[in-house]
């Protein structure tokens, strides 16, 4: 699910690729989707990143690639469990566990819509009991690669315990400014918070300490092959 900021900024880069066949100015992408400064640019183009909807060029000026359109849908998978990330959860693989809980699945997760605008889930999955114990969780869906060296995949879900709170080196949902959750790796820094990708494709991104908001902190996984 895209925002509406990134929807707009994406359609406007298929749109001025498909009559002038070369990407848009910072400055054009600004005044298109009415954004004051280029940083704000700089955030949705990453967002559309780490979604799959658009790869940045290297060493080219002005170079964006446009991977997938609005609505196109992502890789389906099924069946595997695969928990853990520090929990000492290690389940067997392929059976439904005898032992399981539901959960709300809110929707999809990179760097798109706030938690709180998916509370009310329009589905539910099955996950083992293992992997929610103790407070209250949700599952998202992944979309892109940012984290892929912490063996987060496009199309596995995260399960989620809900929190406000984290260390520093937990994997966690995070909103920023309010309008932007992603999954990443949290580091905190004096007078900033660093969101740290598992990508080297994907720099880290550093924010002042009350522009991020803590949502919950990853506890499990599950991938669909």
């Amino acid at each position: 699910m895209l925002t509406e900021k990134q929807h707009q900024l994406l359609s406007f880069l298929i749109e001025h690729q498909a009559e002038h066949d070369i990407s848009p100015s910072f400055d054009e992408m600004r005044e298109a989707v009415g954004l004051a400064s280029k940083s704000g640019i700089h955030r949705l183009i990453s967002g559309l990143q780490e979604r799959g909807y658009i790869r940045k060029l290297a060493n080219r000026a002005r170079a964006i690639e446009i991977l997938r359109h609005p609505g196109a849908a992502s890789k389906t998978e099924s069946n595997v469990i695969q928990p853990d990330f520090g929990a000492g959860n290690n389940l067997s693989l392929g059976n439904k566990p005898s032992n399981s809980v539901e959960l709300p699945l809110l929707g999809r997760i990179a760097a798109g819509t706030p938690i709180e605008a998916l509370s009310d889930p329009t589905s539910y999955m099955s996950v083992p009991d293992a992997l929610v114990s103790g407070g209250e969780h949700f599952a998202l869906e992944i979309v892109g690669d940012s984290m892929i060296e912490a063996g987060i995949h496009e199309g596995d879900t995260v399960i989620i315990k809900r929190t406000d709170n984290a260390n520093s080196g937990d994997i966690v949902v995070a909103l920023v400014e309010e309008h932007e959750a992603t999954l990443k790796t949290l580091r905190k820094e004096p007078g900033r918070i660093a969101l740290e990708a598992a990508n080297p494709a994907y720099e880290t991104r550093y924010f002042e300490t009350d522009k991020v908001r803590i949502q919950g902190r990853l506890t499990g996984l599950i991938r669909r092959y």
